[in-house]
């Protein structure tokens, strides 16, 4: 959902909240509290001009839970998608039935996007480069 004008986002926001489908309620059932790999998610969250279904500030990870695909729909879900990658968030998406016949499997696959990836590691991969020339020394 694209974000209205004025004061509106707020009731659209509290809306989306209170109006979850079935497959979205058991997976905030799954991730809400630090269920999942104690990772906090926030539910119906904006994030610039996209309301998202779920989402993982500390990861930068936003969840999506898709119901039936229309071919429009899919169009302003791959623009969607892509605003959001060009932004630096990353977007992984269930279909309704995946989160309703396989939640240990969409589990997995959020718990492995919260992993962190070994470009973004804390240390090195190996020892630093020595000065040149006297430099640094």
């Amino acid at each position: 959902m694209k974000r209205p004008p004025g004061e509106e986002p707020l009731k659209f926001q509290r809306a989306a909240r209170r109006d979850m489908t079935e497959s979205e309620k058991r997976l905030w059932s799954a991730i809400r509290n630090r269920k999942l790999a104690n990772a906090k998610f926030r539910k119906q969250t904006w994030l610039g001009e996209f309301l998202v279904d779920f989402y993982c500030a500390e990861a930068k990870l936003a969840v999506e839970v898709d119901g039936d695909s229309h071919a429009h729909q899919q169009v302003y879900d791959e623009r969607r998608t892509s605003w959001l990658e060009a932004e630096g968030f990353r977007v992984i998406r269930f279909s309704n039935s995946e989160v309703m016949t396989n939640l240990e499997g969409v589990a997995d696959a959020i718990r492995a996007a919260l992993a962190p990836s070994p470009s973004h590691s804390a240390s090195p991969s190996g020892p630093l480069p020595l000065p040149r020339g006297g430099e640094g020394i």
